[in-house]
């Protein structure tokens, strides 16, 4: 079995993602799951691993979640920024 990719390459890489649908696209939580899971593999990366990596960006204040028609996951917007 692989390694499991560490939560902090797991962040960096949902960062990374969310960073580039910006402004384009709103990302559910769920399809930043499944995009790591692609990414990474089934068996580096799980649920835990991508819930654990979304409460680490979220509880630093790198990624927000928010609440329009469902859940979405995005960077803070700059009103958010300055407080």
């Amino acid at each position: 079995m692989a390694e499991p990719v560490s939560i902090q390459e797991l962040s960096d890489a949902m960062f990374a993602l969310v960073k580039s649908a910006a402004g384009s696209k709103r990302l559910r939580p769920t399809e930043v799951t499944k995009a790591m899971i692609e990414r990474f593999g089934a068996d580096r990366c799980g649920k835990d691993a991508c819930k654990a990596a979304m409460k680490q960006l979220t509880e630093s204040g790198r990624l927000v979640y928010t609440f329009y028609d469902g859940s979405y996951i995005e960077m803070p917007s700059e009103e958010r920024k300055g407080e």
